[in-house]
C-alpha cells in the first residue's frame, strides 16, 4: 500500500513535484546566465561575445529541451523504464552543466546543449507520466498538475532570484562557470532523492513502459475508436488544435524575444553590447537583472489558482472564453509589453541608467499575465478536441511551436539591433497587438472548428 500525506495524495507525488523544482532551478539559472556570460566582457569573467550570440545560444539551449521529450517519451512508452529513463536524465543533465562549468569556448556549451537536451528528453514528459499514475481518480488529476506545476515555478523563481545571483550583482560570490557547476550538483542531489524516495514512496508507477501499463487499463472502446478513420469533424477539430499551435508560436517568439532588451538594452552589464538604459537600484541596493526572471516565476505561481477559479467561475456560467479568444489576448498583452518598452526607452532619452527598472518588471508583469492567461490550457484544449488516434501526435505537436519560436527569435532581434530602438520594437509591438485583435474578432468563426460535426 503506498504511503500518503494527510491530505490525500501519495507522497511519491511530491517527491516527483520536487524533482520538478530541483531540475528549473538550474535550467532557469542557465538560461539567463548563458546570455549574460556570452556577452560579458572576458576582463569580467564572460566569453566576450555579443548579445547576438547570447541571444542565440540561450535560445538553442531552451529550444531542444522542447523537441527531445517527444523522443524520451516514445522511448518510455515502448521499450525502457520511465523511472530510469528519468534518474538517467537527471544524471545527463547534470553532466551537461559540469561541461559549462569548464567550458572556455562554444564548443564546450555545445556539448552542454547537447547532453542537457537530452536528459531533458528522458526526464520532463516522463516525470510527469510517472505522477499521472500515482492517481486511480482521472478528476484529481487537474488539482494534482496545477500544484505541480507550482513546483516548476518556485524553482524557476529560487534559481533567478537567489543562484543566478552568485554570479552577478554588486558582489558576485562565484564566478559564472562555478554557478553552471552548483547546478551540475542540484541534478545530483535531485536523481538520489528520486531514486532513493521513488524506492520507498511511488511503488509500481513507472517500472514498466507506460504502453505496457496502458493496456491494461484503456477500454475495448477506446482502442477502438483509435482505429477509426478520421471524421470530417475530427479533421477541422485536428485543424482548430494546428491553428492554436502556430498562433502560439508567434506569442512564444515574441515572448523569449523580450528578455534580449530586458538584459541587454535596459539591463546592466560589463559587456560592450550592454547599454544600462534602466537604474537597476532600489532601496539603494542594486537589483540584479535576473529578477526580470523571478518576476514571471512569482506571477505564474500567484496567478496559477487565480485562473483557475476565474475560468471555472466563467465556465459555470457559460462565458468561458474560447482557446482562440485567451491565445488572442495573451498575444494581445506581450505586444503591449512591447510598447512599454518603448515607452521606457524614450523616457530614459538613452541615456545610461535613465528611467526605473520598474518600467522593465511591469514589462515581465504584462508577458507574464498573458503567458497564464492561455498556456497552462494547451495540453487541456488538445486532449479535449483531439481524436483518439492523433492525440499523442497532437500533443508532441505544442511544444514544437516553442521550437519554432526559438529558432526565429534571435534572428529578428539580430535585425532589430540594426534599426532605431523605438521604431523597431514599436512597429513589433503593434504588429503583434494588431495579430492578437484579428485573432480575437475572428474567434467566433475559428471557434466552430470545435464544434463542427
Amino acid at each position: 500500500m503506498e504511503q500518503t500525506a494527510k491530505k490525500g495524495r501519495p507522497l511519491g507525488f511530491y517527491i516527483c513535484a520536487l524533482g520538478f523544482t530541483f531540475e528549473r532551478m538550474a535550467f532557469y539559472t542557465v538560461k539567463y546566465l548563458l546570455a549574460i556570460w556570452l556577452a560579458t566582457d572576458v576582463s569580467a569573467g564572460g566569453l566576450g561575445s555579443t548579445s547576438v550570440a547570447g541571444a542565440t545560444m540561450s535560445a538553442q539551449f531552451v529550444a531542444w529541451t522542447y523537441i527531445t521529450p517527444i523522443i524520451g517519451g516514445y522511448i518510455a512508452d515502448h521499450f525502457v523504464s520511465p523511472r530510469l529513463c528519468v534518474a538517467l536524465g537527471m544524471i545527463l543533465m547534470g553532466i551537461g552543466y559540469l561541461v559549462a562549468w569548464k567550458a572556455s569556448g562554444l564548443g564546450m556549451v555545445w556539448v552542454m546543449i547537447i547532453l542537457v537536451s537530452v536528459g531533458t528528453g528522458l526526464f520532463k514528459g516522463n516525470l510527469s507520466g510517472i505522477n499521472g499514475q500515482l492517481f486511480s481518480d482521472p478528476d484529481e488529476l487537474n488539482a494534482a498538475f496545477s500544484i505541480q506545476y507550482s513546483f516548476v515555478n518556485i524553482g524557476s523563481f529560487i534559481g533567478t532570484t537567489f543562484i543566478a545571483v552568485m554570479a552577478v550583482g554588486d558582489n558576485p560570490t562565484m564566478s559564472f562557470q562555478g554557478v553552471f557547476g552548483l547546478c551540475g550538483i542540484l541534478l545530483f542531489i535531485d536523481a538520489l532523492l528520486f531514486v532513493i524516495g521513488g524506492r520507498a514512496t511511488l511503488g509500481d508507477a513507472g517500472k514498466a513502459p507506460f504502453k505496457k501499463d496502458q493496456r491494461e487499463f484503456v477500454s475495448e472502446e477506446k482502442r477502438e475508436a483509435a482505429n477509426q478513420p478520421l471524421t470530417s469533424g475530427d479533421k477541422k477539430r485536428v485543424f482548430a488544435i494546428i491553428l492554436v499551435t502556430l498562433f502560439s508560436g508567434v506569442f512564444w517568439m515574441v515572448w523569449y524575444m523580450a528578455y534580449m532588451p530586458a538584459y541587454y538594452v535596459f539591463g546592466w552589464g560589463d559587456g560592450s553590447d550592454f547599454q544600462n538604459i534602466a537604474d537597476w537600484h532600489l532601496f539603494g541596493k542594486l537589483i540584479p537583472t535576473s529578477y526580470f526572471d523571478s518576476m514571471n516565476a512569482l506571477v505564474c505561481i500567484i496567478l496559477g489558482p487565480v485562473l483557475a477559479v476565474v475560468w471555472n467561475k466563467l465556465a459555470a456560467k457559460g462565458k468561458d472564453l474560447s482557446m482562440f479568444k485567451k491565445t488572442g489576448l495573451g498575444t494581445i498583452l506581450v505586444g503591449v509589453s512591447y510598447l512599454v518598452m518603448v515607452l521606457a526607452y524614450n523616457l530614459a532619452g538613452g541615456q545610461r541608467e535613465g528611467t526605473s527598472c520598474l518600467w522593465i518588471f511591469l514589462v515581465s508583469l504584462l508577458m507574464s499575465v498573458g503567458e497564464m492567461v492561455f498556456s497552462p490550457l494547451g495540453n487541456s484544449f488538445i486532449n479535449k478536441l483531439a481524436p483518439a488516434k492523433v492525440l499523442g501526435l497532437l500533443l508532441g505537436f505544442w511544444p514544437i511551436a516553442v521550437f519554432l519560436a526559438q529558432q526565429i527569435y534571435p534572428r529578428v532581434y539580430a535585425y532589430l539591433n540594426t534599426v532605431a530602438f523605438a521604431k523597431g520594437y514599436g512597429i513589433t509591438g503593434a504588429i503583434v497587438i494588431a495579430f492578437g485583435v484579428i485573432m480575437w474578432i475572428f474567434s467566433g468563426k475559428l471557434d466552430e472548428l470545435e464544434t463542427a460535426k
